[in-house]
This record gives C-alpha cells, structure tokens and sequence, in this order.
C-alpha cells in the first residue's frame, strides 16, 4: 500500500483500517512491534498519521502503547479471553432479548442460510468457513437488535476475539455439537420464545467458557483460524 492511495482528510483512518486487517489476519501478530517510522516509510506518509491510527487501535484493544517500547500488537491471557467471553455473553443475551420481538421473516430466513452454510462447511471440514459463517449468525442477530451502541461495542469485542477462533474451536470440541446447539437457537427463534432462546444462547456460549477456566495461565496465540 503506497501513500498515494490515501486521501489527506481520512489519512489516519486509512491507516487504521490497514493495520486492523493486517492484526485481524494475523499478518501482524501478538508482540510484534508497530513502529511509527517504519509504517510510516513503508506508506510513502508522514509519522503523525500512523501515531493517530495506533492511538485507535488501542482504544479498539488490538494494540498495546506504552512508554518507550512504542505500540505492540495486543495479545490476550487466558484470563482476558475468559473476560472477553463473559463480555460476548452477556451482549449477545441483550441482543437476543431485543431481537426476538422483532424478528421478521426475512431475519429468519437470512438466518436459516446461515445455519445451512454451517452445515455444508463442517460437512466440508472448512473450519476456517464455519467459523466464519459462525460470526455472522451471531453478528446477525447482534445487527437487528436494534441498539447501535450495542452493535458497536460487540464489533470492537469480536475484532479482538475472532483471531483466536481456533483456540475457540478446539475448546469447543468440534462443530457437530456447535450446529445443534445454533439449530436449538434457531427453533427458539422462529417460535418467538424469548426465554428459551437467551437460555440456549447463554449456554453455547458457556462452554468455551467452562474450559478457558481450567486452563493454564500463558498468552494464547492465534492460529488463523467464536
């Protein structure tokens, strides 16, 4: 990406959205070194740009700055996975609550596809697809809530947590049991019942959760592949 490509008004911007894509898809990983002059060379622009642009990072919890060492690339604990799930968990309740009494055929619907691409990925063993598919089911969900300060805090949580997905996947156990725990939410959903579908929600997203609490202290690290 040359400086060219950037217009003066969003130029931090810009570089915000480079730098998230490169840590989200972990071409920049946990404890690597974001330093100013050198981004800030390799995109043809001025430091200022990119000090703004990791400033934002930060405050989205992708990068770590600190005196004298600069900006690192963030990367999380057992215990702030742990944390981050619980956070997930209860977002994605409130947004079940808020979602279900407005729930439209064509959310059902969009759902339904979502739930049968989930089906043919595992059939497939595209993990990679599945969890992909995954995240805009839940996200769906999220989005026609109805709350946008909801819909914004939840982006910022899954931007951090969807780079450790295969963590995710091996402390879930597979994806048979992932798709009849969304199938369940997806019945719950489709009869309106408000309760059950929190109830199955909260409970698919515990068992991560139940296991992450066994496990070691050390920094995860995220493989590339919620």
């Amino acid at each position: 990406m040359s400086g060219g490509s950037f217009d003066n008004g969003t130029l931090s911007q810009r570089v915000r959205e480079h730098l998230r894509e490169e840590i989200l898809s972990n071409r920049l990983l946990p404890g690597a070194h974001l330093q100013e002059e050198v981004i800030g060379a390799q995109l043809g622009i001025s430091r200022a740009p990119v000090r703004e642009a990791l400033r934002l990072l930060a405050a989205e919890d992708l990068v770590t700055i600190t005196p004298r060492r600069g900006a690192i690339v963030k990367a999380l604990s057992p215990q702030e996975f742990l944390a981050a799930y619980q956070v997930r968990e209860a977002l994605e309740m409130l947004a079940m609550r808020l979602f279900v009494p407005r729930v439209t055929d064509a959310d059902m619907s969009a759902l339904g596809a979502l739930h049968r691409r989930m089906m043919a990925a595992a059939e497939a063993d595209d993990v990679d697809g599945f969890f992909g598919t995954n995240a805009e089911f839940h996200a769906l969900i999220v989005d026609r809530s109805g709350n946008d300060r909801l819909r914004e805090t939840y982006r910022q949580l899954m931007n951090a947590l969807l780079r450790y997905r295969m963590r995710s996947y091996s402390l879930r156990g597979g994806l048979d049991r992932s798709l009849a725990e969304h199938a369940a939410i997806l019945e719950a959903v489709e009869q309106r019942d408000v309760d059950a579908a929190v109830r199955l929600l909260s409970a698919h997203i515990q068992v991560p959760q139940r296991l992450l609490q066994t496990s070691p202290d050390g920094e995860l690290v995220p493989t590339g592949g919620s």
